[in-house]
């Protein structure tokens, strides 16, 4: 999640695909799109989720599962190993004195 080559909003899609399904009810990608927004009690909408999802496949966070439907995307956090963390200079020093 902390790969600066992602969006913060590619990084909000991705941690719900990671952390909130199991396997067996992944849900299929236009399933997600397709919630109205009281549904998803968020303000943005349909063409900003399916950005998000085309710079995760891009970057290979999300992949086709193998059963062969398209729309069910598996996460691959092996996609992390090319990522590039935030910089250090984001990590407080010794004599950081809070202020």
């Amino acid at each position: 999640m902390r790969d600066m080559r992602l969006t913060w909003r590619a990084r909000g899609v991705l941690a719900e695909l990671a952390t909130g399904y199991t396997d067996d009810d992944r849900p299929l990608m236009h399933q997600l799109s397709s919630l109205t927004r009281d549904e998803r009690l968020a303000a943005e909408g349909r063409e900003a989720f399916r950005k998000a999802v085309a710079e995760l496949r891009t970057l290979g966070y999300l992949q086709p599962e193998s059963d062969g439907v398209a729309e069910r995307l598996a996460v691959n956090l092996d996609a992390a190993k090319d990522a590039r963390p935030v910089h250090d200079r984001f990590h407080r020093d010794d004599d950081y004195d809070g202020s």
